[in-house]
């Protein structure tokens, strides 16, 4: 790969601001029903290096990138995941850590407090049976729970997310719960999308519809083996890998350009404001879920939408 720091690249509707890094493939959690990724702890880190990561990181300051986000899988399980913190902050970039908070090790607590960085993390149910049972990881509603009121006490910012997977899920609870124990930033809900482990009940495999149609926007994913594609949802629509070309390059190649066309476009007036649809707020594009078009999500915890504040798709608030 070749570091770049020539003029910013366009994405369908304007510049490129932030980044879904998938940086491994490796979960404690097991979650069968509905991880868009398919991990679990029989994934691995992927072919790219700490410094193909870095160099990436360089790249995409050059096109103008503010924000990044650290995916997996689960990002805290990646040994390079504080050098990677440490460089994206180096380049003026905030980040997003997405985690499940199974474990935290002491040392990362320290990385997480640094300034401009925060947290994300998935929440089922008050229930640890329920919870656990969605995520197949034994222990895991406590540990996740306890790491939420610990980030709380540090002064973490925390957004977390609800996914609505079983039929008498405990969705209310889990938002009260989060209340309860000091979450004040957003708690937004979403159906399970029916991408990786969450194909079923009939519906195409690969159907661009059940994206939240506003993917490549303003953001890009690349996965562990440096395949970029629109955002983690829409990881079969692979535009190319930066074992070849710059992010430029492949941003303005042809490949992109058509998988921008091939996404039903969300062209309501309620713009979400995050952009990964399994885990949060993005609602379905036109003719996606139960033919649902229009309106806000319905899932949500009962404020308004507020499109104004915010650029689409873009994960930093």
């Amino acid at each position: 790969m070749t570091v770049i720091t020539e003029g910013p690249a366009n994405t369908a509707k304007g510049q490129l601001s932030s980044l879904a890094l998938e940086i491994t493939g490796q979960c404690q959690n097991t979650c069968a029903s509905h991880c868009y990724a398919q991990s679990g702890p029989s994934g691995n880190h992927g072919s790219m290096t700490r410094d193909d990561w870095f160099e990436l990181l360089d790249q995409a300051a050059g096109l103008g990138v503010v924000m990044v986000q650290y995916i997996g899988g689960e990002p805290t399980l990646h040994p390079y995941l504080p050098q990677l913190i440490s460089r994206a902050l180096g380049l003026g970039m905030e980040v997003e850590v997405f985690t499940n908070l199974v474990h935290v090790r002491p040392s990362m607590w320290e990385i997480f407090a640094r300034p401009g960085v925060r947290l994300a993390t998935s929440y089922y149910s008050n229930s640890a049976a329920e919870h656990e049972e969605i995520t197949g990881g034994r222990g895991s509603y406590a540990r996740t729970k306890s790491n939420i009121i610990e980030a709380i006490r540090r002064g973490i910012p925390l957004r977390a997310s609800l996914v609505h997977v079983l039929e008498e899920q405990q969705i209310d609870g889990a938002r009260a719960e989060l209340r309860r124990i000091g979450v004040t930033g957003e708690i937004r809900a979403d159906r399970v999308r029916a991408i990786g482990n969450g194909e079923s009940g009939g519906l195409p495999v690969h159907n661009p519809a059940e994206l939240c149609g506003r993917c490549g926007t303003d953001r890009a994913a690349i996965n562990p083996d440096g395949v970029v594609t629109p955002c983690v949802m829409s990881r079969w629509l692979t535009a190319g890998t930066l074992r070849d070309r710059t992010l430029r390059e492949i941003l303005t190649g042809p490949e992109w350009r058509g998988h921008m066309a091939t996404i039903p476009r969300w062209e309501g007036s309620c713009i979400p404001q995050t952009c990964t649809p399994a885990e949060d707020s993005c609602q379905p594009s036109p003719g996606g879920h139960e033919g649902k078009t229009e309106g806000c999500n319905p899932d949500q915890d009962g404020s308004d939408c507020s499109p104004a504040e915010t650029p689409a798709c873009n994960p930093k608030y």
